[in-house]
């Protein structure tokens, strides 16, 4: 593999995951000879032990951004996760020219000056601001039965999932528009999971000949039910 094929991936988790949860695409990809990054954003996964009450949305966009500059990293394909869509937004915004592709996977495609708690439902958001009134860091991850897993993938998931830092949901997202100058843009939808806010977000860009659009038949944690065809489209918008 040449430098001109050999392509950089920069892949962010969603909720209560962490970089483990991308393995099974991340070895595809590399097996291909491609560099793939999976940072773990602070407060969870192997970095549960930094959970903090002043971990906030700037912090895991921190998180990414650092990655991609102190490893030098250009012409990036960088693909968000579920709240990882809120991350992948906000690195835009500070390392636009670093980034070829940006992916929204089964992801928040959120709004400027819209905050994470905005987008959960009514018992979600309830939950999130009784905990912060009471001082509280994180809230509980809950079971990868809610994403539809099951067997031994719901096992392996369950048992690394950690608890979610509340900052995140509550500091309002600054945007002005950089995702949307990147040149090569996807939205990946998972049909078997049914979430009104990534059904929206798929459903608006069908027109927007500026984005690619592609689903897949699996519930919300694709890169575990179906890394095979995850790794294919990380390629092809690459």
């Amino acid at each position: 593999m040449t430098d001109t094929t050999r392509k950089t991936f920069v892949l962010v988790h969603g909720t209560s995951h962490g970089g483990w949860c991308w393995v099974r695409v991340a070895e595809r990809l590399r097996a291909q000879g491609h560099r793939v990054f999976t940072p773990t954003l602070t407060g969870v996964g192997e970095r549960s032990h930094l959970m903090s009450t002043s971990i906030d949305l700037d912090t895991h966009i921190s998180d990414v951004v650092n990655v991609i500059q102190w490893e030098g990293l250009r012409d990036v394909v960088l693909c968000g996760h579920s709240y990882g869509g809120w991350v992948i937004s906000g690195v835009a915004e500070q390392v636009e020219d670093r980034i070829g592709s940006i992916v929204y996977l089964d992801a928040f495609m959120p709004k400027d000056g819209e905050r994470a708690i905005d987008t959960q439902s009514p018992g979600s958001r309830d939950a999130v601001l009784a905990a912060s009134r009471a001082g509280e860091a994180s809230r509980p991850a809950g079971s990868a039965s809610r994403y539809g897993l099951e067997g031994a993938d719901l096992a392996w998931v369950d048992s690394l999932l950690t608890p979610q830092p509340i900052g995140v949901s509550l500091q309002p997202i600054k945007l002005t528009g950089a995702r949307d100058r990147i040149a090569k843009k996807a939205y990946i939808l998972a049909t078997g999971y049914n979430n009104p806010p990534f059904v929206a977000a798929h459903a608006a860009l069908k027109d927007d000949p500026s984005w690619r659009l592609f689903e897949l038949p699996c519930h919300h944690d694709v890169m575990v039910e179906m890394p095979e065809e995850l790794a294919n489209i990380l390629l092809d918008v690459a």
